[in-house]
């Protein structure tokens, strides 16, 4: 009777046992799928908030990138380092940088005018390239002066035609097929015609081809090299 009643006493307790290790472990799978559900919806929240941040972010860094491509083309006074920071500029693609820049549109530095101008006609504003024709039409000996004859005076006359040929490398730099029109009539112009072949070029617009022919009977062996230089350009990119 008592292994009898031990027998039972110790039924008794395993099975009890096993009953309470079933709950616990159905307790802790229970927490383990709660944790690992909290965890993946953070995780979801975290991704959304951080996806719906990145636009943000991206436009903080892409107008801080603006802000300084702009403060270094005002601090840059060689005209020709300012170009590069010009052309920085163009390739993010940002108008908002225009209102900024217009008062540069009337600078006395006509070739960084030309700079600033260049900014406006690649992002699609018409005073860009008003203000680059304006350049080429402008023989007025007042302006700033920085080229010096031989005697080593400043030279407005030099100056003039150092401003009108940037203009016109401008045009080429542009590559807008308005400018074509603009160009054509100074491959007979003394001052920039060396320059305006190459432009034409740049552009890639066949209408150039015919009156670069005839700047082939120029009497400037220098400009007889560049127009056939641009008509080879055209050709190719023509017949491809």
């Amino acid at each position: 009777m008592a292994l009898a009643v031990s027998t039972c006493t110790v039924s008794a307790f395993t099975g009890t046992f096993e009953r309470i290790s079933f709950l616990l472990l159905g307790a802790i799978v229970e927490f383990a799928f709660s944790t690992v559900l909290k965890v993946l919806t953070i995780a979801r929240a975290f991704g959304v908030i951080c996806v719906a941040l990145m636009p943000s972010c991206l436009l903080s860094t892409a107008l801080s990138q603006t802000v300084g491509l702009v403060e270094q083309f005002e601090s840059t006074t060689a005209f020709w380092e300012q170009f590069e920071v010009a052309k920085k500029i163009v390739a993010v693609h940002d108008k908002s940088v225009l209102p900024r820049l217009e008062l540069w549109l009337r600078c006395e530095d006509t070739r960084r005018r030309g700079n600033a101008a260049f900014v406006f006609a690649r992002l699609g504003d018409d005073r860009g390239l008003e203000v680059i024709q304006a350049i080429l039409g402008d023989r007025s000996p007042k302006r700033a002066v920085f080229e010096i004859d031989s005697a080593g005076n400043p030279s407005p006359a030099l100056q003039i035609r150092a401003d009108r040929y940037y203009a016109a490398h401008l045009l080429g730099d542009l590559k807008d097929v308005r400018a074509v029109t603009i160009l054509i009539p100074l491959l007979k112009d003394e001052d920039v015609k060396a320059v305006a072949p190459w432009s034409l070029a740049e552009i890639g617009d066949k209408s150039a081809i015919p009156p670069l022919k005839e700047a082939l009977a120029d009497k400037d062996l220098t400009m007889r090299a560049s127009a056939l230089r641009a008509l080879e350009k055209l050709e190719q990119q023509t017949s491809n």
